[in-house]
């Protein structure tokens, strides 16, 4: 039950994400930030003085806290299960970021330990949220783009190699649950099939390009044949240099129109029928051609705004007892594909159809 102030949110893991996670809730209507959890007191602590609430250091204990409706998981990526496990099972509502698990068999656990403590299960995919996806969204929904024929993403990032010897859990496959796809390109992969529909069949290939002492890999591309007929492109690096960083992309065509995203903006929106109010989304959405990317080339410059919007997203749907817009099912959507395209990359190429009935055995990329 919602108490005074909103629902009471609570963080598990004290690390960078954290941060976006209390800055997002400190903005938002209808939650505030009731406290924090970290094994190391020294995070907890720094968390807890920086946005005035409690820390704990002992899960139990902060489950217990009066002030606490909604758990929101920020540990690294293989390391969602267990504290969600508890949460639910302590009927709190759970938010949790992206990937939900690294493996099929965990996000299913995950999702059917939700549904049966009767707690909501919501994914972090806060780029469904930007004002230019919605639009988007909106473009797909209604037709204007007629029968879809190539629908593509890239993510052409740059992480250096103090990125991955930062946390001995990067570039690892039990807890990072993969590269520059399951970390970096997931957002970007997400909006692909939010916007495009359902992936049949997937054509990869991957390897380790430039960094060291990681098992996963940080350059892929991968061909994809949608459901609707379409055809595509995934292309998702951490091994392209830029000094502001290249934006994340979202390309979808058809035979009525074709609209080219760049994070928050649109470098193209093109139809055949003309509506009235075209010119004021292109004047307002307009990109700048080489502008940065949005955690492009430094994960700390992402804004906390889109985080805010899903986590009201969220409250939203627990005040009106619906369904929120990124739910379990649809925040294992991109795993998914994902894993599909390990599973063709890690087998030279073989082609991979959805949906997967289980995670394919994962190797060290070269």
């Amino acid at each position: 039950m919602a108490k005074k102030g909103g629902y009471g949110f609570g963080i598990v893991g004290c690390g960078m994400v954290a941060d976006f996670h209390a800055q997002a809730i400190a903005a938002m209507k209808g939650g505030h930030l009731a406290c924090v959890f970290s094994r190391k007191r020294a995070n907890a602590q720094r968390v807890a003085k920086k946005y005035a609430c409690a820390a704990f250091t002992d899960y139990k204990t902060f489950l217990a806290h009066p002030g606490l409706d909604i758990v929101s998981i920020a540990t690294p990526s293989g390391a969602h299960l267990e504290p969600v496990e508890k949460a639910a099972a302590a009927g709190k509502h759970i938010a949790c970021e992206k990937p939900t698990e690294v493996s099929l068999e965990r996000v299913d656990k995950m999702i059917a330990v939700c549904r049966k403590h009767k707690v909501m299960l919501t994914g972090i995919f806060q780029r469904r949220f930007n004002e230019a996806t919605q639009i988007f969204k909106k473009a797909m929904d209604s037709g204007r783009l007629g029968k879809i024929t190539l629908a593509d993403a890239y993510i052409k990032w740059y992480r250096t190699q103090e990125y991955y010897d930062s946390g001995y859990w990067r570039g690892t496959w039990k807890l990072d649950g993969g590269g520059a796809l399951m970390n970096q390109s997931i957002h970007t992969i997400d909006l692909l099939y939010y916007l495009a529909g359902e992936v049949k069949w997937v054509c990869a290939f991957a390897n380790r390009s430039i960094h060291k002492r990681i098992e996963t890999e940080d350059n892929a591309v991968a061909i994809l044949k949608f459901k609707n007929g379409a055809m595509g492109v995934i292309e998702g690096s951490t091994c392209c240099y830029s000094p502001t960083g290249h934006p994340a992309e979202v390309h979808i065509c058809g035979s009525e129109g074709s609209i080219f995203m760049r994070d928050n903006s649109f470098t193209v929106w093109d139809f055949k029928r003309r509506r009235s109010n075209d010119n004021k989304i292109m004047q307002k959405f307009s990109a700048q051609q080489g502008g940065p990317g949005a955690g492009a080339a430094d994960p700390a410059a992402i804004d906390y705004v889109s985080h805010q919007k899903n986590f009201e997203d969220m409250v939203k749907a627990l005040k009106k007892g619906g369904k929120p817009l990124v739910d379990g099912a649809e925040g294992r959507k991109a795993i998914e594909i994902i894993l599909a395209i390990y599973r063709s990359a890690l087998t030279g190429g073989k082609p991979v159809q959805l949906p997967l009935k289980r995670t394919p055995t994962r190797k060290a990329f070269r």
